[in-house]
């Protein structure tokens, strides 16, 4: 994972690289809960959650990419084998073993709150330092900020 000498003031490109590419193994393992709690969820109000973790999965999807680039602009490597990013994450993947609506939407629940987390201190680490992932790390921070609001309206409707 070389960095091709750049340099961010304030701002260790080797620790930065690091946590993009732990923050990319989350929004994998994000993609893949929304992407299969989408297909196995089961109960009354399905259909909406599964249009709700269909929109999410392709957020978490989109996530991926705008890091994976900004990871390649900064001359480090993206997390190349998936088998990777159960050693790296910072945040839980929680395998669906009950398929019911509540339970599936709680999980992904605990994940955004998590991601929201890491947002938040990759955030704190580049404001002012590094405008360019600040303004993506903002980017996906707000999407997934408005996730666990999705998710948490769509428990509440849930009774």
């Amino acid at each position: 994972m070389g960095t091709k000498g750049l340099s961010i003031v304030g701002v260790d490109v080797k620790e930065l690289l690091t946590l993009l590419n732990k923050a990319l193994a989350d929004e994998w393992l994000a993609y893949y809960q929304y992407w299969i709690g989408a297909k196995v969820v089961k109960g009354l109000e399905k259909d909406e959650a599964v249009k709700e973790l269909t929109e999410h999965a392709m957020d978490e999807l989109r996530h991926a990419g705008m890091l994976a680039d900004r990871i390649l602009q900064l001359g480090g490597t993206p997390v190349l084998d998936p088998a990777e990013w159960h050693t790296i994450k910072n945040c839980a993947y929680e395998a669906p073993t009950d398929f019911a609506v509540k339970k599936i939407v709680e999980q992904n629940i605990r994940g955004e709150q998590c991601a929201i987390d890491v947002y938040q201190k990759l955030t704190d680490l580049t404001r002012a330092k590094d405008d360019v992932t600040y303004r993506i790390v903002q980017e996906i921070l707000a999407d997934e900020v408005e996730h666990e609001d999705d998710l948490e309206n769509l428990l509440e409707d849930l009774g």
